[in-house]
Order: structure tokens, then C-alpha cells, then sequence
């Protein structure tokens, strides 16, 4: 099992200027980071590749689409193509990291409403969208992790269940599932069943706590969830997610309106120390 910590606490563009933290971080007992993936060249990530290997993290990479002009699922082809186009440039710059996976909402745009549920047609449009993008992650060994966010932040898919059977509708190996236990403590009637249920789906899993804050100090069923965990046989990235105010378009995006720590380093520290204490109960640390 890896641990690893989303950088979206602190940014969405890890420069430089964020080498002292990423020692922290490994210092820690982390094994990885995530990196986010919204600007910037293959070039750039690869160069933080080459940071992150000397501080000793491994890392996976996050992005989303805030743009209705990368609509995957637009009934305009061209909006379509263009929103493939930036799918493969995130691919591209992943590999270039040094990650094998990718996470995160891309299947639709992020905080964008119809005024009603996914319709066929969107759901048809936006398989043939990831068939696309899993042609071209295959190419460099990248796979992608889309995400079931809950219903104020999209509506093409919410639930685990509708997102297996789209990831089943879409039928490429490298279009998967990622599950996050903020998303899953909103969306559905039994989180810990939502997970077992769809583990053949899954390849990735964001620990998250019910007000994005730090691990351990909600009310996310965290002993059940690490038991199912071990139950389906799990063994990758457990990765912390959280957010802060500190920038403000995507706290605007996450609705994200008061600090959910005293600090950042409360997020991360304490996180770790949940999931490893978790990890120890069940024989997996």
C-alpha cells in the first residue's frame, strides 16, 4: 500500500517554490505525492519529475476540466475534439511526471448543469470521448481514473454504480474508476458497499473526510472502510485529499468557504498518522 498527499491543499502548479514542502512530505513517511495537472509543458513536468525523484516521491497526477469549450460531452464535435486535445496534452504531461495514472473528474466539466440528469446522448457522447483519451493513455502507459462527484459539482455521474457501468460502457483498460470517500459519504446509501461492489472498477482512492478536512476528525465510517479496503484486496495509492481557501478558483469550485484545519500541516501529519494506524489495525503496515 502507498500513501501518497494531492498538492491541491496548496496549489494547482507545484513550482520551486514548494521544495521545502515536498521534503516535509517525504519526511513525513509519505510515499507520494499528487501532482495537479492544469498548465505548463511536458517539459515542466518533467523537470519536476526529476525533483521528486531526488527528494525520494513517487506521484500520481489530478486534474479537472473547468472549461465549457472542452466539453467532453457537447453535442458540438468540435468542442468534443478540443476537449480530447486537452485530455491528451494532461496525458502527456503525466507520463512526462513520471505518473502512471491520472485522476479526477474528466468526464465531464466541472460545476457545469443541464437543469436535469445525464441524457443517452451525453452518456453516449462522453464514452466515445474517454474510448479517445484511453487510445492515447495507452500509448504511454498512463491509465485514467475518473471520478463520481457528488451532485453540486456535476451531474453526468455520481455514483460508483454509474460510473462502473460507464467505465464498463466505455470498455478501454485504461479508463478506470477512482473512488473518494467525500464524494461516496454524500452520494450514496452505503459508501462501504458502494466500494466492494465496484472493486473491479477501481484503481484508485482518494481518503477524504466528510468536510475535506483533515482525515480522522469526521464522520466518514473509516474502520469500515479500511476493512473493505482489505476485503477487495486493494493494494495501491490511498491517497489525502483536501482543501483549503488559499486559492481562491478552486476553493470557489469545491465550495470551499472556511479553513477546515489550523493548519496545513495539521492535514497532512495527522493524515498520515490516521491512515497508518488504520493500515496497522487491519495487518496491512
Amino acid at each position: 500500500m502507498k500513501i501518497g498527499m494531492c498538492m491541491f491543499l496548496w496549489t494547482t502548479h507545484v513550482g520551486p517554490q514548494h521544495d521545502a514542502l515536498l521534503a516535509d512530505i517525504r519526511a513525513t513517511g509519505f510515499d507520494g505525492v499528487e501532482i495537479p495537472v492544469f498548465e505548463g509543458s511536458p517539459d515542466v513536468y518533467a523537470r519536476l519529475g526529476q525533483r521528486l525523484d531526488a527528494v525520494g516521491l513517487q506521484r500520481t497526477a489530478v486534474s479537472a476540466i473547468g472549461d465549457p469549450a472542452l466539453d467532453l460531452i457537447s453535442p458540438d464535435a468540435a468542442v468534443r475534439r478540443a476537449g480530447v486535445d486537452r485530455m491528451r496534452w494532461v496525458l502527456d504531461c503525466s507520463a512526462a511526471l513520471g505518473a502512471d495514472r491520472v485522476s479526477g473528474p474528466l468526464h465531464s466539466v466541472l460545476g457545469q448543469f443541464s437543469g436535469q440528469g445525464p441524457t443517452e446522448d451525453e452518456l453516449a457522447r462522453a464514452a466515445d470521448s474517454q474510448q479517445q483519451i484511453g487510445a492515447h493513455a495507452a500509448t504511454l502507459g498512463v491509465t485514467v481514473g475518473l471520478e463520481a462527484l457528488n451532485r453540486f459539482e456535476c451531474y453526468l455521474l455520481n455514483t460508483m454504480a454509474d460510473l462502473a457501468a460507464f467505465i464498463r460502457r466505455v470498455d478501454h483498460p485504461n479508463i478506470r474508476a477512482m473512488y473518494d470517500t467525500f464524494h461516496a459519504n454524500i452520494e450514496e446509501t452505503d459508501p462501504i458497499a458502494a466500494l466492494t461492489r465496484n472493486r473491479a472498477e477501481v484503481v484508485h482512492i482518494h481518503i477524504s473526510e466528510n468536510d475535506r478536512g483533515v482525515p480522522g476528525r469526521g464522520n466518514i465510517p473509516w474502520a469500515e472502510t479500511f476493512a473493505a479496503i482489505k476485503g477487495i484486496g486493494y493494494d495501491d495509492w490511498l491517497t489525502i485529499e483536501s482543501f483549503g481557501r488559499g486559492l481562491p478558483d478552486l476553493a470557489a469550485a469545491t465550495k470551499v468557504w472556511r479553513d477546515f484545519a489550523e493548519s496545513p500541516e495539521a492535514v497532512y501529519r495527522d493524515g498520515f498518522a490516521h491512515i497508518t494506524r488504520h493500515l496497522q489495525t487491519i495487518g496491512l503496515r
